[in-house]
């Protein structure tokens, strides 16, 4: 498996820092706060990949770009940010050895508490 740092995913990312969408919840929410499959299911069928690809931060070149397996690091609610899944998406890109996404998740995350623009 080759995955690498969704760059689109990453400037939508800091564009709802910038914009204040963002739930500053705690680590432990993400699992209440993550997407169902249902939930991401119709926002592919109102929005299409193209949309759906912008709240993933990681992609996985060995699989067709129009299926869901494309797309890891999910750090949203297709609505904000929540610093919950950015802290899931730091976390697992370490335990992955995904260098790049790591520190781009990093670097995310010091902006949402630092509330940079």
């Amino acid at each position: 498996m080759t995955v690498k740092l969704n760059k689109v995913a990453l400037d939508h990312a800091k564009h709802l820092v910038s914009k204040h969408q963002v739930s500053k919840d705690e680590r432990d929410d993400w699992s209440e706060h993550q997407p169902s499959s249902d939930q991401e299911n119709e926002y592919l069928d109102k929005h299409g990949w193209e949309d759906y690809s912008r709240w993933y931060l990681g992609i996985d070149d060995e699989m067709d770009e129009d299926t869901k397996g494309h797309y890891k690091f999910p750090y949203g609610d297709f609505r904000r940010l929540h610093r919950c899944g950015l802290m899931a998406a730091e976390s697992r890109a370490a335990q992955q050895d995904y260098e790049d996404i790591r520190k781009a998740v990093a670097n995310l995350h010091k902006r949402l508490d630092g509330d940079h623009a």
